[in-house]
């Protein structure tokens, strides 16, 4: 008779599934050691341009009255968020949903003009969605406030819905950077792990099945779906991978994440127009190498609805997905990126920045330039005119003449960018 097989016990389990040990001393944050000053354009109905009642939209770039010395900023659907030089957070724009961590509420136009955000300690660095704002801390905690969204309206920032200040969204997890989509955060730890939360269904948190993905899914019961969603959780992969990962990106309702040490990137969410570098049209609900994206080495990867651009550490941009209204950079007669395209209209220039909105596109050059393109409606791109640019188009302006550029972030309808003076050099 043939020995019997010994049982697996669960200790062998446990012990073959254990990750190495991996220590991420940091991440690739946004630098914040230059400071400049603030300009927005585009649509400022809800007080997101900063700019008081009275103005309700620019079609080129206005210079924001702030006192502070900023160092980074970010623009979410319909509110801004910067950074200060001492660490601390401005907001200005919609409230409604609690994104400014602030009471504006009895307040005379206090949504239109910049305010501090109360944070216990220094921050360095922001996020935001269209409804949410997140802010990492120094040591490592993270702080979120306002709300997510799904398709059935609200889903809340917590189980009590709404958070209107500041909540540590993440605790006894040490942080090394964020990113936010629409309307998911995904955090990446310094023991090389990559935690998301918020809306699922488009696949933007990783850690789902299909059916799983909504909060009201068959067979749900009470809060456990909703409260799956809303708590920070690791994304789905196989131990037997052993990944690490030292850098995370985000979209709309995409999300980037490079292993560390190597040019791999895993990617999940909606890849309906490929603008997840996948061959398979539709969401990806878990964690999936891409090929495409892993065959350059990026500085920055910013993804829309439809499209992403991505900067490669050697300063070139990339665009792939949707073309309409010329999202993409690479001429009228372009067809839809199935594959990731340099943009050649910029391959001459040495690029330090991208970012991108719904329809609309934008890069910063070394000597601080800035580029757009995509759909010229609300005056977003800044050009002045409300023409749809098909190619990059160098933004000229009274307030750039004597500013460099070296950040841009786009939001639901309005821009924000970064400059400094140029006798700042």
């Amino acid at each position: 008779m043939p020995p019997k097989r010994r049982r697996q016990s669960q200790t062998d389990v446990s012990v073959r599934a254990k990750r190495v040990k991996f220590t991420l001393d940091n991440a690739r944050i946004p630098e914040t050691d230059v400071e400049g000053v603030v300009l927005v354009t585009g649509s400022g109905d809800t007080g997101q341009l900063g700019l008081g009642p009275d103005v309700m939209e620019k079609t080129r770039p206005a210079l924001v009255n702030l006192e502070q010395e900023i160092v980074d900023i970010c623009a979410g659907g319909m509110h801004t968020v910067c950074l200060t030089k001492d660490g601390k957070v401005l907001t200005f724009g919609c409230n409604d949903e609690g994104a400014l961590g602030r009471v504006t509420e009895g307040k005379d136009d206090a949504e239109f003009t910049a305010g501090e955000v109360k944070l216990p300690g220094r921050v360095m660095q922001v996020s935001a969605g269209d409804s949410h704002t997140a802010a990492l801390m120094e040591d490592g905690r993270v702080f979120a406030w306002g709300t997510f969204r799904d398709s059935h309206g609200s889903m809340g920032l917590t189980l009590n819905g709404n958070e209107k200040m500041p909540y540590e969204i993440l605790s006894n997890v040490h942080v090394v950077k964020i990113a936010s989509g629409a309307d998911h955060i995904v955090f990446l730890t310094n023991s090389g792990e990559v935690y998301t939360c918020g809306c699922a269904e488009q696949g933007q948190l990783g850690r789902t099945s299909e059916r799983g993905s909504s909060r009201h899914s068959r067979g749900s019961i009470g809060k456990g779906a909703l409260e799956k969603l809303l708590k920070p959780a690791p994304i789905s992969l196989k131990p037997s991978l052993k990944l690490h990962f030292d850098n995370i990106w985000t979209g709309t309702y995409g999300t980037f994440c490079k292993v560390a040490n190597k040019d791999d990137v895993y990617v999940f969410g909606l890849n309906n127009y490929y603008q997840l570098g996948l061959d398979i049209v539709g969401p990806q609900y878990v964690p999936v190498l891409s090929k495409e994206f892993s065959r350059h080495e990026w500085n920055l990867i910013t993804c829309a609805q439809h499209h992403t651009i991505c900067l490669t550490t050697g300063g070139k941009a990339y665009a792939i997905g949707r073309k309409e209204y010329g999202r993409l950079g690479l001429g009228e007669q372009c067809d839809e990126a199935r594959e990731l395209k340099e943009i050649e209209a910029l391959s001459g220039e040495d690029l330090v920045d991208v970012a991108c909105g719904s329809s609309v596109s934008f890069a910063v050059t070394k000597k601080g330039d800035l580029y757009a393109w995509g759909m010229g409606d609300g005056g977003q791109l800044g050009t002045g005119e409300e023409e749809d640019c098909f190619e990059p188009k160098l933004i000229k302006s009274k307030q750039l003449q004597e500013r460099k550029v070296f950040r841009v972030s786009a939001g639901g309808q309005h821009t924000v960018i970064l400059a400094i003076n140029n006798n700042n050099n």
